[in-house]
């Protein structure tokens, strides 16, 4: 009985952690990454607390970095496996001019990059 409670308790556990089985949240945005690029590479969102859904269709990690105006990190996601997707909320987003990258190695200098309107 012990090995089926725990077995249980481990599938819930990875099915919340997102992966390639979970289903985009209402209300978010969703963002596709590949390499070396995300689409769409231009959005724009309300001010307040956003959430993107992050979607790797490529066949390495990626991640998101927002950064803001004066090049500081406002938010950064996990990192997302390929063929995996999650949730990325960032809870107070200004109204504003951001980039966002994937700051794995050489991945922004290949072209992985956008740009973000907060209103």
């Amino acid at each position: 009985m012990r090995a089926i409670a725990a077995a249980l308790f481990t599938v819930a556990l990875l099915a919340a952690c997102g992966g390639s089985g979970a289903s985009q949240p209402a209300g978010s945005h969703q963002v596709t990454m590949t390499e070396f690029a995300y689409n769409p590479s231009t959005m724009s969102v309300p001010a307040g607390k956003v959430t993107f859904w992050l979607v790797n269709s490529g066949s390495v990690a990626h991640d998101v970095i927002i950064r803001d105006g004066n090049n500081n990190r406002v938010a950064a996601s996990e990192l997302v496996s390929a063929g995996d997707s999650q949730a990325f909320t960032v809870d107070n987003l200004a109204a504003g001019e951001y980039t966002f990258f994937c700051d794995q190695p050489g991945h922004e200098a290949s072209g992985m990059k956008g740009k973000l309107t907060v209103t």
